[in-house]
């Protein structure tokens, strides 16, 4: 029988204040992915969000620059939007006139971006990287899991470019503040080897001790810098400079190894390309 996440026709979302982007960015959609079907178009960030809420759309192209929401912060609330238990989190195409925003994250692949004007080769690169992205999704990113991870990665992205397209240097901490008994100590994050979430309290292991936060994940993932902090789990955060290689357990799953520690940390599905290169 066939999965019939593959066979559905894809579904898009517009988002652009100039009418005439809109229209153009249509018509060369249609003309390089034919099976795309555009469900809505909004003419404003917010429009976007409930355009997305309503429609969950597995695309959708945002302008960069809108009124109300711009295309940033219009993303920020569609990550962190309630999606139906089958829906995952759109894939995003910034749309922009500014190449400064083009920045190397976009190549990574969870987030894409296209220079106004669209052009059609330009285009046809984006909907090809959608379509596999797409495909993958079908084969298998359906554990709630791999789909937190998914999403998390996406707002820790958002993050950065954010602070980009504000001018702003992204701030990231440098200190955490631990509770060990009845005080308060101040841990570098320099020295944090790896932090590990449940319900209530985030840990976070040094060389030398462990500590407690009241900080979940998805609040770190945000504060700590992504070039040296990797979410490998939907609970995991490891500092890129402990790690000593990945192996795999005995039902092929990856495990991280850390330097001159005998503990191992699982790794997502979805976070497995990170070590790809490995």
């Amino acid at each position: 029988m066939l999965n019939m996440a593959m066979t559905k026709m894809p579904r898009a979302v517009i988002a652009d204040d100039e009418r005439l982007m809109r229209e153009q960015l249509r018509t060369r959609l249609h003309q390089v992915w034919p099976d795309l079907e555009i469900v809505a178009e909004a003419k404003n960030g917010l429009e976007a969000v409930q355009a997305v809420s309503v429609h969950q759309p597995d695309v959708i192209f945002l302008d960069i620059r809108m009124p109300g929401l711009t295309g940033v912060e219009a993303a920020k609330e569609i990550a962190q939007l309630e999606l139906s238990d089958d829906a995952l989190l759109p894939e995003m195409v910034f749309i922009t006139a500014y190449d400064q925003y083009a920045i190397d994250a976009f190549e990574q692949g969870v987030i894409d971006y296209v220079l106004k004007p669209a052009e059609p080769e330009r285009l046809r690169l984006t909907a090809e990287r959608l379509k596999a992205r797409l495909k993958q999704r079908a084969n298998g990113l359906n554990d709630p899991e791999d789909k937190a991870l998914a999403t998390h990665s996406v707002q820790q992205l958002l993050h950065v470019l954010s602070a980009q397209v504000s001018g702003r240097p992204a701030q990231y901490l440098s200190w955490l503040q631990a509770s060990v008994g009845q005080t308060i100590q101040m841990v570098a994050v320099e020295d944090v080897l790896y932090c590990v979430s449940d319900e209530k309290y985030t840990r976070v292991q040094t060389a030398k001790q462990e500590f407690l936060i009241r900080k979940p994940i998805k609040e770190l993932v945000e504060e700590l810098d992504p070039a040296i902090f990797w979410q490998i789990h939907r609970s995991t955060l490891v500092n890129v400079k402990a790690i000593a290689g990945v192996t795999r357990d005995e039902r092929g799953r990856q495990e991280v190894l850390l330097k001159g520690r005998s503990e191992k940390l699982p790794v997502s599905r979805s976070a497995a390309q990170l070590f790809r290169s490995m």
